[in-house]
């Protein structure tokens, strides 16, 4: 995956650390089991616990993830987020309108977090960024217009329609002013925005951020200071979520 800025290469990314530090174990155990299995008969002789008939199985416990600051700004005003601005806990999702896995966090998990968003127990924001290229850049800022509309949820909704990314050949410009006149929004205003100056500023800023902390595939999410990196399954955000509620409640 590509480096989302050229200054964020010069820079470790924190919450990719214990990742790394997941696959070495991972490999120091393989080497171990490997170094062990050339004793044929101590394993003819008998299944040790935690063995199956295929072989060995080791368990690896992935270290607890650094936590990273609070990237939730809070803003009133911030087109691209849904839900209290003093919720107890922030969810900041670092999304590409060409990313499958994002697609599918979308539509099995964001509706979870929305639920969540109303009941008060959380501020959802959005950071749409530009990974895969030309298409992903100009869709960030479509969707932002579309925000400055209070129609940002519904436009994402729509890229993402069914679990699914658009070709890049339906992200040109002509393609998404055309879904916007779709969903009802006054085109002749989103057009303009799409093509201002303070919306490329806007995405820029999201790109920049990411780029700071060492986002170099989407999604990725900070949930309460919490990194989750892909789509993980509902169960991890609902999990996290919960606990970072019953911290913050004391």
């Amino acid at each position: 995956m590509p480096s989302t800025s050229t200054t964020s290469s010069a820079r470790r990314p924190a919450w990719l650390v214990p990742v790394l530090v997941a696959l070495v174990a991972a490999v120091l155990v393989a080497v171990s089991l490997v170094a062990r299995g050339g004793d044929s008969e101590a394993g003819a002789a008998a299944e040790p616990e935690g063995t199956t008939g295929e072989g060995p199985v080791a368990e690896v416990v992935e270290p607890e993830q650094e936590a990273l600051p609070d990237m939730a700004r809070r803003d009133p005003a911030d087109p691209m987020a849904v839900g209290p601005v003093d919720a107890p806990v922030s969810l900041v999702v670092y999304s590409d309108f060409q990313c499958p896995f994002c697609a599918m966090w979308s539509e099995q998990t964001q509706p979870t977090m929305l639920e969540r968003a109303e009941a008060g127990d959380l501020r959802i924001e959005w950071r749409d960024i530009n990974v895969f290229g030309q298409e992903s850049l100009i869709s960030a800022r479509a969707a932002y217009a579309a925000g400055l509309q209070d129609r940002y949820v519904e436009y994402h909704d729509a890229l993402f329609e069914g679990g699914e990314k658009r070709p890049a050949g339906e992200l040109d410009e002509e393609s998404l002013i055309e879904l916007a006149a779709e969903l009802g929004l006054d085109t002749e205003r989103f057009t303009a925005n799409l093509r201002s100056e303070e919306v490329a500023a806007a995405v820029a800023q999201n790109q920049d951020e990411a780029a700071s902390l060492g986002v170099y595939s989407t999604p990725a999410f900070l949930l309460g200071g919490t990194p989750i990196l892909g789509a993980q399954p509902t169960e991890v955000f609902v999990e996290t979520l919960d606990d970072a509620l019953a911290e913050a409640q004391g």
